[in-house]
């Protein structure tokens, strides 16, 4: 009976994929587990005031690690802080009463830890703590499940015009078609989700413009990165952007607890990735009146930016013509 040959490079090319394989799976049971395990306040940027003496023993008594504490003069020095997403929290020790200021919407782990805090602090003045929270969440949402549950249609709004679009459009004569459907597709989904947030389920607040931009840009961000990496690298790279938004991007996200409560290098490579930047544009969005809006809008852009670039590089690599062969000289006749 005919053996069948295995074609050279198979075997090494099989060990190659299940490695990878492997690794891709590692790398998701990390990002999953390792920030949850080492979740808490990581620096959590705070406000003190209140006397001197006060201030000095509260910052003695208060983890470093946990806690980045910043004093303010007046409690209204904290209250513009909070507003404008500058702290997470503060807290005012006067002669009458200890107040807590907290924003729900933009840090919900951290509003309970600065609470607690804030009441250790109280009890330690024998005075009660007055909580303000000063940014919460809609009365319609008040856990903020709107908020959270946005981040993933934000995602597939990434993932399924790259696949759906490189499906209809093929090769390289579609490249051109892909990206301006990816955009399109960004900006009609991206205008229905913050829709949906903010006059269906009333997520969110604040204006809707706004938050129609930040979850389009978050969306074009998503799907332009991951049609250039397809068409740079093939569908290689397209499983690697997918795996990188969806098992990366979306734990270290924060979007359900805030940036600050999970350990400082895994929030700052979360704020990075699209996921990330696209869930903190729409709570400053929705919540803040977009104060600090600069930081994770320029991150998406660099995303677009770069999507685009790959996608014309592969562009420019696909219309550049074949090298000609070398003509071969005739055969000599036999005689």
């Amino acid at each position: 009976m005919p053996k069948h040959s295995t074609p050279p490079g198979t075997k090494r090319k099989l060990v190659l994929v299940v490695l990878g394989l492997a690794a891709l799976i590692t790398t998701m049971l990390c990002a999953f587990a390792l920030p949850s395990l080492h979740s808490g306040p990581h620096h959590v940027p705070i406000g003190i005031t209140g006397a001197q003496s006060t201030v000095g023993d509260l910052r003695q008594h208060i983890d470093e690690g946990a806690w980045d504490v910043r004093v303010y003069e007046t409690p209204a020095d904290i209250r513009s802080a909070v507003e404008s997403r500058d702290i997470a929290g503060g807290i005012a020790v006067t002669e009458q009463s200890v107040d807590v200021y907290t924003a729900t919407a933009g840090a919900p782990s951290a509003t309970g830890a600065v609470t607690a805090l804030g009441e250790t602090v109280a009890a330690q003045h024998t005075k009660e703590a007055s909580v303000h929270d000063l940014v919460p969440f809609t009365e319609d949402d008040p856990r903020g499940t709107g908020l959270t549950s946005a981040l993933m249609p934000m995602i597939f709004g990434g993932i399924f015009p790259a696949l759906i679009l490189s499906s209809f459009f093929p090769g390289h004569r579609g490249l051109r078609t892909r990206i301006a459907g990816a955009l399109l597709f960004s900006v009609a989904a991206g205008a229905v989700v913050a829709a949906v947030l903010r006059f269906a389920t009333h997520s969110i607040e604040g204006n809707y413009g706004m938050s129609a931009l930040g979850v389009i840009l978050g969306m074009a961000a998503m799907s332009t990165t991951l049609l250039g990496l397809q068409a740079r690298f093939g569908m290689a790279g397209f499983a690697f952007g997918s795996a990188l938004m969806m098992l990366l991007g979306n734990p270290l996200s924060g979007i359900a607890t805030g940036p600050h409560w999970l350990p400082d290098g895994w929030a700052t490579l979360g704020q990075l990735l699209p996921p990330g930047a696209a869930g903190s544009l729409l709570r400053t969005n929705g919540f803040f009146d977009s104060a600090g809006a600069g930081l994770p809008t320029l991150t998406l852009a660099v995303w677009v930016a770069f999507g685009i670039a790959l996608a014309f590089l592969a562009d420019r690599r696909g219309r550049r013509p074949a090298s000609p062969q070398p003509e071969t000289a005739p055969t000599a006749a036999i005689a």
